[in-house]
């Protein structure tokens, strides 16, 4: 979408759009399940920033992927248009589809802001509980910290990806972790009573 053809690319091959807007669709509802499926032992922690994990990581979240599915199926729409159209229907068009990018950006920063809050609820109640080692929650609290920062500095204009950046290894470590070891032992030993 920053190519400055954007719309005759999409226009060639929408199903490459197509495709995409369906994975997002479907990791953002994947990601809503994590987060209800957590709810009964992040509940244990604390019942009310449990349900507001599920709130924002959950609702929240699935809604802003939702809208950038949305601003992509139309910009497939409004591409098809402006290429079956003549020269005033395609400068109409080009404006649409600047809109819609813009849109799909200023979604992208809420969905950053909404991910951040619900990362910061979710590593504090690990970290409080100690559902995973607290060098893990520690550092998710950190990078959570960090992507909502960036995603505030992002909607005033200036784009931060670089503060997102701690999220990613730290997430993947986390999956590791409790793909290899689960939670800790003391969690485990609570629910089986």
């Amino acid at each position: 979408m920053d190519a400055p053809a954007y719309l005759a690319k999409a226009a060639s091959d929408p199903s490459q759009i197509q495709l995409g807007a369906l994975l997002v669709l479907v990791m953002g509802l994947a990601l809503a399940m994590v987060a209800a499926m957590m709810f009964p032992i992040l509940k244990r922690q604390n019942e009310a920033l449990a349900i507001g994990y599920v709130i924002f990581r959950g609702a929240l979240e699935t809604f802003t992927y939702i809208a950038t599915v949305i601003c992509w199926l139309l910009l497939v729409v409004v591409a098809g248009q402006t290429a079956n159209s003549g020269a005033a229907v395609a400068s109409q068009s080009s404006d649409l589809g600047i809109l819609l990018v813009d849109a799909q950006d200023q979604v992208a920063a809420v969905m950053g802001i909404v991910f951040g809050l619900g990362a910061l609820i979710l590593y504090y109640l690990m970290y409080r509980g100690r559902l995973i080692p607290r060098w893990i929650s520690g550092w998710g609290i950190v990078a959570a910290v960090l992507t909502l920062a960036g995603a505030l500095i992002d909607i005033f204009g200036s784009p931060r990806e670089i503060f997102a950046m701690p999220m990613l290894p730290q997430e993947m470590v986390m999956a590791v972790w409790l793909i290899v070891k689960g939670f800790s032992p003391s969690t485990t030993a609570s629910e089986t009573r």
